[in-house]
Protein backbone atom coordinates (compact mmCIF):
# COMPACT_ATOMS: atom_id res chain seq x y z
CA UNK A 1 0.00 0.00 0.00
CA UNK A 2 1.43 3.49 -1.01
CA UNK A 3 0.21 5.48 1.52
CA UNK A 4 1.93 7.81 4.09
CA UNK A 5 3.05 7.00 7.61
CA UNK A 6 0.01 8.09 9.66
CA UNK A 7 -2.39 6.58 7.15
CA UNK A 8 -0.93 3.31 7.35
CA UNK A 9 -1.04 3.35 11.62
CA UNK A 10 -4.63 3.97 10.68
CA UNK A 11 -5.03 0.98 8.60
CA UNK A 12 -3.32 -1.16 11.13
CA UNK A 13 -6.03 -0.03 13.64
CA UNK A 14 -8.94 -1.65 11.38
CA UNK A 15 -6.90 -5.44 11.18
CA UNK A 16 -9.43 -6.90 13.01
CA UNK A 17 -8.44 -10.94 13.43
CA UNK A 18 -12.54 -12.10 13.82
CA UNK A 19 -15.58 -11.83 12.69
CA UNK A 20 -16.04 -7.96 11.11
CA UNK A 21 -18.71 -5.37 9.19
CA UNK A 22 -16.65 -3.84 6.11
CA UNK A 23 -17.49 -0.53 6.15
CA UNK A 24 -15.44 0.82 3.27
CA UNK A 25 -12.30 2.15 2.58
CA UNK A 26 -9.84 4.23 4.04
CA UNK A 27 -9.83 8.30 2.67
CA UNK A 28 -6.23 9.99 3.01
CA UNK A 29 -5.39 13.38 1.61
CA UNK A 30 -8.47 13.64 -1.42
CA UNK A 31 -7.25 9.80 -2.52
CA UNK A 32 -9.13 6.66 -1.43
CA UNK A 33 -6.94 3.13 -0.27
CA UNK A 34 -9.16 0.46 -1.36
CA UNK A 35 -6.47 -1.98 0.22
CA UNK A 36 -6.69 -0.12 3.97
CA UNK A 37 -10.38 -1.44 4.95
CA UNK A 38 -12.07 0.19 7.84
CA UNK A 39 -14.09 -2.27 9.65
CA UNK A 40 -16.18 -2.85 12.81
CA UNK A 41 -15.77 -6.20 15.07
CA UNK A 42 -19.01 -7.74 15.28
CA UNK A 43 -18.61 -8.60 19.11
CA UNK A 44 -18.43 -4.84 19.45
CA UNK A 45 -21.97 -3.96 18.25
CA UNK A 46 -23.86 -4.20 21.32
CA UNK A 47 -21.62 -2.01 22.71
CA UNK A 48 -23.60 1.01 21.07
CA UNK A 49 -22.92 3.39 18.54
CA UNK A 50 -24.07 6.88 16.78
CA UNK A 51 -24.98 7.73 12.90
CA UNK A 52 -25.06 11.05 12.85
CA UNK A 53 -24.81 14.02 9.90
CA UNK A 54 -26.72 16.47 8.02
CA UNK A 55 -29.62 15.73 6.00
CA UNK A 56 -28.88 14.33 2.71
CA UNK A 57 -25.02 12.47 3.56
CA UNK A 58 -26.46 9.10 2.99
CA UNK A 59 -27.33 8.37 7.30
CA UNK A 60 -29.53 6.17 5.46
CA UNK A 61 -27.58 4.34 3.32
CA UNK A 62 -25.33 3.65 6.31
CA UNK A 63 -28.28 1.72 8.18
CA UNK A 64 -28.77 -0.56 5.41
CA UNK A 65 -25.07 -1.72 4.54
CA UNK A 66 -24.71 -2.26 7.96
CA UNK A 67 -27.96 -4.06 8.55
CA UNK A 68 -26.99 -6.40 5.37
CA UNK A 69 -23.91 -7.24 6.61
CA UNK A 70 -25.44 -7.90 10.46
CA UNK A 71 -28.28 -10.09 8.90
CA UNK A 72 -25.41 -12.20 6.32
CA UNK A 73 -23.80 -12.96 9.63
CA UNK A 74 -27.27 -14.09 11.53
CA UNK A 75 -27.75 -11.15 13.48
CA UNK A 76 -31.38 -9.57 13.56
CA UNK A 77 -31.32 -5.91 13.06
CA UNK A 78 -34.34 -3.47 13.94
CA UNK A 79 -34.60 -0.37 11.50
CA UNK A 80 -37.08 2.71 11.97
CA UNK A 81 -38.53 3.44 8.47
CA UNK A 82 -39.00 7.56 8.99
CA UNK A 83 -38.86 7.58 5.30
CA UNK A 84 -40.30 5.05 3.78
CA UNK A 85 -37.34 3.76 1.48
CA UNK A 86 -35.73 0.92 3.73
CA UNK A 87 -38.33 -1.69 2.46
CA UNK A 88 -35.62 -2.20 -0.35
CA UNK A 89 -33.66 -4.44 2.09
CA UNK A 90 -35.98 -7.21 0.57
CA UNK A 91 -35.14 -6.94 -2.75
CA UNK A 92 -31.89 -7.24 -4.72
CA UNK A 93 -30.53 -3.80 -5.54
CA UNK A 94 -30.00 -2.85 -9.18
CA UNK A 95 -26.47 -2.66 -10.53
CA UNK A 96 -25.62 0.99 -12.35
CA UNK A 97 -22.87 2.89 -13.09
CA UNK A 98 -22.76 4.29 -9.60
CA UNK A 99 -22.56 1.36 -7.83
CA UNK A 100 -19.84 -0.32 -9.83
CA UNK A 101 -17.88 3.13 -9.79
CA UNK A 102 -17.78 3.19 -6.08
CA UNK A 103 -17.34 -0.37 -5.31
CA UNK A 104 -13.78 -0.22 -7.55
CA UNK A 105 -13.06 2.36 -5.46
CA UNK A 106 -13.36 0.74 -2.28
CA UNK A 107 -12.79 -2.37 -3.35
CA UNK A 108 -15.92 -4.28 -2.91
CA UNK A 109 -17.37 -7.24 -4.54
CA UNK A 110 -20.45 -6.01 -4.97
CA UNK A 111 -23.80 -8.91 -5.51
CA UNK A 112 -27.15 -7.76 -6.25
CA UNK A 113 -28.53 -9.59 -2.93
CA UNK A 114 -32.00 -9.48 -0.99
CA UNK A 115 -32.09 -10.06 2.82
CA UNK A 116 -34.96 -11.54 4.55
CA UNK A 117 -37.37 -8.66 6.35
CA UNK A 118 -40.03 -8.64 7.89
CA UNK A 119 -42.78 -4.87 8.22
CA UNK A 120 -44.11 -3.68 10.49
CA UNK A 121 -46.61 -0.13 11.13
CA UNK A 122 -47.24 1.31 14.39
CA UNK A 123 -51.09 0.76 15.02
CA UNK A 124 -51.62 -0.89 11.17
CA UNK A 125 -51.33 2.88 10.20
CA UNK A 126 -49.56 2.18 6.78
CA UNK A 127 -48.19 -1.56 4.90
CA UNK A 128 -46.99 -3.64 7.61
CA UNK A 129 -48.05 -5.84 10.70
CA UNK A 130 -49.61 -3.52 13.56
CA UNK A 131 -47.93 -3.10 16.09
CA UNK A 132 -49.66 -2.24 19.40
CA UNK A 133 -49.16 -1.65 23.20
CA UNK A 134 -51.14 -1.89 26.01
CA UNK A 135 -51.77 1.27 28.27
CA UNK A 136 -50.69 -1.11 31.22
CA UNK A 137 -47.25 -2.02 29.55
CA UNK A 138 -46.51 1.47 27.98
CA UNK A 139 -46.25 2.67 31.69
CA UNK A 140 -46.71 6.21 33.17
CA UNK A 141 -43.15 7.52 31.94
CA UNK A 142 -43.64 6.89 28.28
CA UNK A 143 -47.32 7.82 28.22
CA UNK A 144 -46.49 10.99 30.06
CA UNK A 145 -43.56 11.53 27.39
CA UNK A 146 -46.37 11.29 24.38
CA UNK A 147 -49.14 13.71 26.40
CA UNK A 148 -46.71 15.85 26.91
CA UNK A 149 -47.52 16.10 30.62
CA UNK A 150 -45.31 18.09 33.37
CA UNK A 151 -43.59 16.77 36.35
CA UNK A 152 -46.75 17.29 38.37
CA UNK A 153 -48.88 15.51 36.29
CA UNK A 154 -46.61 12.50 35.22
CA UNK A 155 -46.53 11.50 39.21
CA UNK A 156 -50.30 11.79 39.37
CA UNK A 157 -50.63 9.42 36.38
CA UNK A 158 -48.11 7.20 38.30
CA UNK A 159 -50.28 6.74 41.27
CA UNK A 160 -52.94 6.19 38.31
CA UNK A 161 -51.08 3.15 37.35
CA UNK A 162 -49.87 1.75 40.28
CA UNK A 163 -53.63 2.07 41.69
CA UNK A 164 -54.56 -0.16 38.58
CA UNK A 165 -52.10 -2.49 39.68
CA UNK A 166 -52.71 -3.06 42.90
CA UNK A 167 -56.73 -3.50 42.41
CA UNK A 168 -56.37 -5.80 39.01
CA UNK A 169 -58.04 -2.78 37.05
CA UNK A 170 -56.72 -3.93 33.45
CA UNK A 171 -55.66 -0.92 31.45
CA UNK A 172 -55.72 -2.24 27.92
CA UNK A 173 -56.93 0.94 26.03
CA UNK A 174 -56.95 4.36 26.56
CA UNK A 175 -60.97 4.36 27.45
CA UNK A 176 -59.99 2.02 30.41
CA UNK A 177 -57.53 4.27 31.41
CA UNK A 178 -59.93 7.55 30.97
CA UNK A 179 -62.46 5.66 33.47
CA UNK A 180 -60.20 4.78 36.01
CA UNK A 181 -58.77 8.58 36.13
CA UNK A 182 -62.95 9.70 36.28
CA UNK A 183 -63.03 7.64 39.05
CA UNK A 184 -60.33 8.56 41.47
CA UNK A 185 -60.92 12.48 41.20
CA UNK A 186 -64.66 11.67 42.52
CA UNK A 187 -65.93 12.34 46.13
CA UNK A 188 -66.05 9.11 45.68
CA UNK A 189 -62.84 7.84 44.49
CA UNK A 190 -60.93 10.47 45.99
CA UNK A 191 -59.90 8.97 48.97
CA UNK A 192 -58.41 6.34 47.73
CA UNK A 193 -55.13 7.60 46.92
CA UNK A 194 -55.44 10.24 49.95
CA UNK A 195 -52.39 8.16 51.48
CA UNK A 196 -50.16 8.84 48.43
CA UNK A 197 -50.49 11.96 48.12
CA UNK A 198 -53.91 12.25 45.98
CA UNK A 199 -55.22 13.03 42.62
CA UNK A 200 -55.99 16.50 42.64
CA UNK A 201 -59.64 17.56 40.03
CA UNK A 202 -57.20 19.74 37.75
CA UNK A 203 -54.79 17.48 37.04
CA UNK A 204 -57.11 15.13 36.51
CA UNK A 205 -58.84 17.44 34.34
CA UNK A 206 -55.51 18.01 32.65
CA UNK A 207 -54.82 14.06 32.34
CA UNK A 208 -58.58 13.81 30.79
CA UNK A 209 -58.60 16.48 28.36
CA UNK A 210 -55.36 15.15 26.82
CA UNK A 211 -56.48 12.20 26.39
CA UNK A 212 -59.65 13.28 24.67
CA UNK A 213 -57.23 15.41 22.15
CA UNK A 214 -54.68 12.66 22.26
CA UNK A 215 -57.53 10.07 20.66
CA UNK A 216 -59.01 12.88 18.11
CA UNK A 217 -55.74 13.10 16.61
CA UNK A 218 -55.98 9.13 15.44
CA UNK A 219 -53.79 7.38 17.70
CA UNK A 220 -56.49 5.04 19.80
CA UNK A 221 -55.18 2.43 17.35
CA UNK A 222 -51.50 2.22 19.14
CA UNK A 223 -53.04 1.03 22.16
CA UNK A 224 -54.87 -2.38 22.75
CA UNK A 225 -54.61 -6.04 22.03
CA UNK A 226 -52.98 -8.10 20.51
CA UNK A 227 -49.69 -6.66 21.90
CA UNK A 228 -46.82 -6.95 20.00
CA UNK A 229 -44.12 -9.14 21.50
CA UNK A 230 -40.81 -7.55 20.94
CA UNK A 231 -39.03 -11.29 21.07
CA UNK A 232 -40.57 -11.76 17.26
CA UNK A 233 -37.90 -9.28 16.92
CA UNK A 234 -35.12 -11.70 17.65
CA UNK A 235 -35.94 -14.14 15.02
CA UNK A 236 -33.32 -15.91 12.21
CA UNK A 237 -34.94 -16.76 9.07
CA UNK A 238 -34.50 -20.82 7.48
CA UNK A 239 -30.90 -20.40 5.86
CA UNK A 240 -29.53 -18.59 9.27
CA UNK A 241 -29.49 -15.11 8.33
CA UNK A 242 -31.24 -12.36 10.88
CA UNK A 243 -34.48 -10.83 10.10
CA UNK A 244 -34.43 -7.35 9.29
CA UNK A 245 -37.51 -5.72 10.97
CA UNK A 246 -38.88 -2.70 9.68
CA UNK A 247 -40.67 -0.19 11.53
CA UNK A 248 -42.93 1.97 8.71
CA UNK A 249 -43.52 5.17 10.17
CA UNK A 250 -44.11 8.04 6.94
CA UNK A 251 -47.93 7.40 8.18
CA UNK A 252 -46.80 9.06 11.41
CA UNK A 253 -44.21 11.60 10.79
CA UNK A 254 -46.67 14.22 12.25
CA UNK A 255 -46.45 13.05 15.74
CA UNK A 256 -42.93 12.44 16.28
CA UNK A 257 -43.25 12.29 19.76
CA UNK A 258 -45.22 9.87 19.65
CA UNK A 259 -42.92 7.22 17.26
CA UNK A 260 -40.04 8.10 18.92
CA UNK A 261 -41.69 6.72 22.89
CA UNK A 262 -42.98 3.97 21.04
CA UNK A 263 -39.77 2.88 19.79
CA UNK A 264 -38.37 3.59 23.50
CA UNK A 265 -40.68 1.42 24.74
CA UNK A 266 -39.77 -1.92 22.66
CA UNK A 267 -36.11 -1.29 23.95
CA UNK A 268 -37.74 -1.27 27.55
CA UNK A 269 -39.62 -4.04 26.73
CA UNK A 270 -36.46 -5.73 25.15
CA UNK A 271 -34.41 -4.72 28.22
CA UNK A 272 -36.71 -6.37 30.86
CA UNK A 273 -37.66 -9.74 29.53
CA UNK A 274 -34.07 -10.57 27.74
CA UNK A 275 -31.79 -12.86 30.07
CA UNK A 276 -28.62 -11.72 31.04
CA UNK A 277 -25.46 -13.26 28.24
CA UNK A 278 -22.69 -10.55 28.94
CA UNK A 279 -20.06 -10.62 26.56
CA UNK A 280 -21.72 -12.90 23.55
CA UNK A 281 -19.63 -13.73 20.06
CA UNK A 282 -21.74 -11.36 18.58
CA UNK A 283 -25.31 -9.66 19.31
CA UNK A 284 -29.12 -11.12 19.64
CA UNK A 285 -30.27 -7.95 17.69
CA UNK A 286 -29.16 -4.40 16.94
CA UNK A 287 -31.32 -1.83 17.10
CA UNK A 288 -31.04 1.57 14.90
CA UNK A 289 -33.06 4.19 16.58
CA UNK A 290 -33.46 7.05 13.53
CA UNK A 291 -34.41 10.60 14.55
CA UNK A 292 -33.34 10.18 17.96
CA UNK A 293 -33.12 14.10 18.99
CA UNK A 294 -37.07 13.48 19.16
CA UNK A 295 -36.86 11.27 22.28
CA UNK A 296 -35.00 13.41 23.96
CA UNK A 297 -36.69 16.66 23.17
CA UNK A 298 -38.61 18.31 26.15
CA UNK A 299 -37.66 14.62 28.48
CA UNK A 300 -38.51 15.25 31.78
CA UNK A 301 -35.52 14.24 34.01
CA UNK A 302 -36.96 10.81 35.11
CA UNK A 303 -37.47 9.75 31.44
CA UNK A 304 -33.66 10.71 30.69
CA UNK A 305 -32.72 9.00 33.71
CA UNK A 306 -34.37 5.56 32.58
CA UNK A 307 -32.97 6.21 28.67
CA UNK A 308 -29.68 6.37 30.13
CA UNK A 309 -29.98 3.37 32.35
CA UNK A 310 -31.57 1.37 29.78
CA UNK A 311 -28.63 1.91 27.35
CA UNK A 312 -26.52 1.50 29.94
CA UNK A 313 -27.24 -1.85 31.07
CA UNK A 314 -29.58 -3.60 27.71
CA UNK A 315 -25.60 -4.29 26.51
CA UNK A 316 -25.89 -7.34 28.70
CA UNK A 317 -28.55 -8.79 27.35
CA UNK A 318 -26.78 -8.57 23.83
CA UNK A 319 -28.43 -5.70 22.33
CA UNK A 320 -26.76 -3.09 20.93
CA UNK A 321 -28.58 0.23 20.66
CA UNK A 322 -27.30 3.20 17.52
CA UNK A 323 -29.08 6.08 17.74
CA UNK A 324 -28.98 7.94 14.41
CA UNK A 325 -29.47 11.68 14.09
CA UNK A 326 -27.86 15.08 12.60
CA UNK A 327 -25.30 16.03 15.68
CA UNK A 328 -23.68 14.48 18.32
CA UNK A 329 -25.34 17.35 20.62
CA UNK A 330 -28.46 15.84 19.97
CA UNK A 331 -28.01 12.88 22.57
CA UNK A 332 -27.38 13.69 26.24
CA UNK A 333 -24.11 13.85 27.30
CA UNK A 334 -24.26 10.70 29.87
CA UNK A 335 -25.97 8.81 26.86
CA UNK A 336 -23.20 9.63 24.31
CA UNK A 337 -20.91 8.75 26.50
CA UNK A 338 -21.58 5.21 26.18
CA UNK A 339 -22.10 5.09 22.35
CA UNK A 340 -18.12 3.68 21.40
CA UNK A 341 -19.03 3.27 17.58
CA UNK A 342 -19.26 6.54 15.77
CA UNK A 343 -20.21 7.23 12.11
CA UNK A 344 -20.31 10.85 11.34
CA UNK A 345 -21.23 11.66 8.13
CA UNK A 346 -20.63 15.53 6.68
CA UNK A 347 -21.91 18.64 8.40
CA UNK A 348 -23.23 22.16 7.17
CA UNK A 349 -21.71 25.40 9.10
CA UNK A 350 -23.85 28.47 7.51
CA UNK A 351 -24.23 29.83 10.79
CA UNK A 352 -22.68 31.03 13.94
CA UNK A 353 -25.06 27.92 15.34
CA UNK A 354 -23.89 25.51 13.21
CA UNK A 355 -20.45 26.20 13.30
CA UNK A 356 -20.98 25.83 17.41
CA UNK A 357 -22.10 22.39 16.84
CA UNK A 358 -19.14 21.72 14.76
CA UNK A 359 -16.40 22.14 16.90
CA UNK A 360 -19.21 20.02 19.87
CA UNK A 361 -18.68 17.32 17.43
CA UNK A 362 -14.77 17.69 16.60
CA UNK A 363 -14.52 17.52 20.81
CA UNK A 364 -16.10 14.39 20.65
CA UNK A 365 -13.55 12.61 18.74
CA UNK A 366 -10.36 11.08 19.72
CA UNK A 367 -7.35 13.25 18.52
CA UNK A 368 -5.97 12.39 15.22
CA UNK A 369 -3.89 13.74 11.91
CA UNK A 370 -7.14 15.34 10.30
CA UNK A 371 -8.21 18.52 11.00
CA UNK A 372 -11.73 17.33 11.19
CA UNK A 373 -13.55 20.62 11.50
CA UNK A 374 -12.24 20.84 7.69
CA UNK A 375 -13.27 17.59 6.96
CA UNK A 376 -16.53 17.17 8.44
CA UNK A 377 -17.44 20.14 6.33
CA UNK A 378 -15.79 18.72 3.10
CA UNK A 379 -17.03 14.89 3.09
CA UNK A 380 -19.12 13.95 0.34
CA UNK A 381 -22.11 12.28 -0.09
CA UNK A 382 -21.55 8.28 0.71
CA UNK A 383 -18.42 9.30 3.00
CA UNK A 384 -18.04 9.46 6.78
CA UNK A 385 -15.46 10.13 9.72
CA UNK A 386 -15.57 6.96 11.31
CA UNK A 387 -14.59 5.38 15.02
CA UNK A 388 -15.22 1.89 16.42
CA UNK A 389 -14.23 -0.29 19.37
CA UNK A 390 -11.31 -2.50 18.47
CA UNK A 391 -11.73 -6.08 19.67
CA UNK A 392 -10.18 -5.13 22.78
CA UNK A 393 -12.70 -2.86 23.38
CA UNK A 394 -10.39 0.37 22.53
CA UNK A 395 -11.15 3.26 20.51
CA UNK A 396 -9.82 2.57 16.78
CA UNK A 397 -8.22 5.41 14.97
CA UNK A 398 -10.09 8.45 13.30
CA UNK A 399 -10.79 7.25 9.94
CA UNK A 400 -12.13 9.17 7.15
CA UNK A 401 -13.81 6.40 5.10
CA UNK A 402 -15.51 6.10 2.00
CA UNK A 403 -18.56 3.87 2.46
CA UNK A 404 -19.50 0.60 0.52
CA UNK A 405 -22.84 0.70 -1.29
CA UNK A 406 -25.13 -1.39 0.02
CA UNK A 407 -26.28 -4.61 -1.70
CA UNK A 408 -30.02 -4.46 -1.80
CA UNK A 409 -32.40 -2.10 -3.66
CA UNK A 410 -31.56 1.57 -2.15
CA UNK A 411 -35.36 2.98 -2.69
CA UNK A 412 -38.76 1.06 -1.40
CA UNK A 413 -40.53 -1.76 -3.22
CA UNK A 414 -43.76 -1.52 -5.02
CA UNK A 415 -46.32 -1.11 -2.28
CA UNK A 416 -48.09 -4.38 -3.95
CA UNK A 417 -45.25 -6.11 -3.41
CA UNK A 418 -44.54 -4.87 -0.06
CA UNK A 419 -48.61 -5.53 0.69
CA UNK A 420 -48.16 -9.29 -0.54
CA UNK A 421 -45.02 -9.44 1.73
CA UNK A 422 -47.24 -7.84 4.54
CA UNK A 423 -50.30 -10.90 3.54
CA UNK A 424 -47.81 -13.60 3.74
CA UNK A 425 -46.01 -13.63 6.99
CA UNK A 426 -46.70 -15.64 9.60
CA UNK A 427 -47.13 -13.00 11.95
CA UNK A 428 -49.84 -11.25 10.27
CA UNK A 429 -52.73 -13.68 11.50
CA UNK A 430 -51.54 -13.17 14.89
CA UNK A 431 -51.61 -9.59 14.97
CA UNK A 432 -53.70 -7.91 12.29
CA UNK A 433 -57.09 -8.42 14.27
CA UNK A 434 -57.53 -5.97 16.90
CA UNK A 435 -59.24 -7.20 19.92
CA UNK A 436 -61.26 -5.58 23.15
CA UNK A 437 -61.02 -7.88 25.94
CA UNK A 438 -62.91 -6.68 29.20
CA UNK A 439 -60.62 -4.55 30.77
CA UNK A 440 -61.11 -1.58 33.50
CA UNK A 441 -63.59 0.32 31.13
CA UNK A 442 -66.28 -3.03 30.95
CA UNK A 443 -65.93 -3.45 34.77
CA UNK A 444 -66.60 0.27 35.79
CA UNK A 445 -69.22 0.21 33.24
CA UNK A 446 -70.91 -2.95 34.71
CA UNK A 447 -70.61 -1.78 37.93
CA UNK A 448 -72.52 1.62 36.88
CA UNK A 449 -75.23 -0.71 36.16
CA UNK A 450 -75.63 -1.63 39.23
CA UNK A 451 -75.70 1.24 42.10
CA UNK A 452 -77.50 -0.55 44.43
CA UNK A 453 -75.37 -4.03 44.69
CA UNK A 454 -74.01 -4.90 48.05
CA UNK A 455 -70.24 -4.98 48.43
CA UNK A 456 -68.71 -8.58 48.10
CA UNK A 457 -65.66 -9.75 50.16
CA UNK A 458 -63.91 -11.65 46.93
CA UNK A 459 -64.36 -11.03 43.29
CA UNK A 460 -66.24 -13.49 41.25
CA UNK A 461 -63.82 -15.86 39.01
CA UNK A 462 -63.91 -14.95 34.88
CA UNK A 463 -66.22 -18.11 34.39
CA UNK A 464 -68.79 -16.27 37.38
CA UNK A 465 -68.93 -13.33 36.25
CA UNK A 466 -69.67 -13.86 32.62
CA UNK A 467 -73.36 -14.90 32.84
CA UNK A 468 -73.93 -12.38 35.78
CA UNK A 469 -72.77 -9.70 33.02
CA UNK A 470 -74.83 -10.87 29.67
CA UNK A 471 -78.05 -10.98 32.22
CA UNK A 472 -76.67 -6.95 33.35
CA UNK A 473 -76.89 -5.88 29.88
CA UNK A 474 -80.06 -7.47 29.27
CA UNK A 475 -81.69 -5.59 31.99
CA UNK A 476 -79.90 -1.84 31.00
CA UNK A 477 -82.43 -0.86 28.95
CA UNK A 478 -85.46 -1.28 30.95
CA UNK A 479 -83.59 0.24 33.92
CA UNK A 480 -82.94 3.92 31.92
CA UNK A 481 -84.85 7.02 33.21
CA UNK A 482 -87.08 8.83 31.21
CA UNK A 483 -84.20 11.78 30.76
CA UNK A 484 -81.44 11.73 28.91
CA UNK A 485 -79.06 8.75 29.72
CA UNK A 486 -75.38 10.06 32.09
CA UNK A 487 -72.61 9.42 30.21
CA UNK A 488 -70.27 6.28 31.03
CA UNK A 489 -67.80 8.42 33.20
CA UNK A 490 -70.99 9.82 35.42
CA UNK A 491 -72.05 6.40 35.42
CA UNK A 492 -68.94 5.25 36.89
CA UNK A 493 -68.00 8.10 39.35
CA UNK A 494 -72.19 8.10 41.17
CA UNK A 495 -71.86 4.25 41.25
CA UNK A 496 -71.58 3.03 44.86
CA UNK A 497 -70.85 -0.64 43.51
CA UNK A 498 -67.42 0.63 41.96
CA UNK A 499 -66.27 1.50 45.16
CA UNK A 500 -66.86 -1.92 46.34
CA UNK A 501 -65.30 -3.37 42.96
CA UNK A 502 -62.46 -1.47 42.74
CA UNK A 503 -61.42 -2.40 46.75
CA UNK A 504 -62.11 -6.31 45.86
CA UNK A 505 -61.13 -6.69 42.46
CA UNK A 506 -57.35 -6.81 43.34
CA UNK A 507 -57.04 -10.57 41.89
CA UNK A 508 -53.47 -12.16 41.65
CA UNK A 509 -53.65 -10.85 37.49
CA UNK A 510 -53.15 -7.32 39.62
CA UNK A 511 -50.73 -8.57 41.90
CA UNK A 512 -48.50 -9.98 39.90
CA UNK A 513 -47.56 -6.49 38.03
CA UNK A 514 -44.32 -5.11 39.02
CA UNK A 515 -42.72 -2.35 36.88
CA UNK A 516 -39.28 -1.75 35.45
CA UNK A 517 -37.54 1.46 33.99
CA UNK A 518 -39.81 3.95 32.37
CA UNK A 519 -42.81 2.52 34.88
CA UNK A 520 -43.11 0.01 31.93
CA UNK A 521 -44.70 -3.58 32.57
CA UNK A 522 -42.73 -6.43 33.50
CA UNK A 523 -45.15 -9.29 34.11
CA UNK A 524 -45.34 -11.14 30.67
CA UNK A 525 -48.56 -10.32 28.86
Amino acid sequence: MNASEPAAKIAAGYAFSGPALDLGALLWEGQCLPDAQVRVPLPMLNRHGLVAGATGTGKTKTLQLVAEQLSAQGVPVFLADVKGDLSGISAPGAPGDRVRTRSAEVGQDWTASAFPAEFYALGGLGHGIPVRATVTSFGPVLLSKVLGLNQTQEQSLGLVFHYADQKGLELYDLKDLRAVVAFLASDEGRPELKALGGLSPATAGVILRTLTAFEAQGTSGFFGEPEFRTTELLRTAADGRGVVSVLELPAVQDRPQLFSTFLMWLLADLFHDLPEVGDAEKPKLVFFFDEAHLLFHDASKAFLDAVTQTVRLIRSKGVGVFFVTQTPKDVPSDVLAQLGNRVQHALRAFTPEDQKALRATVQTFPRSPYDLEELLTGLGTGEAVVTVLSENGAPTPVAATRLRAPESLMGPVDPGVLEGAVKASPLYERYAQAVDRESAYEKLTAAAAHPAAGPTDEPATEPERQPERREKRAEKPSQRAAHEEPSVVEQVVSSGMFKSLARSVGTQLGREITRSLFGTARRRR
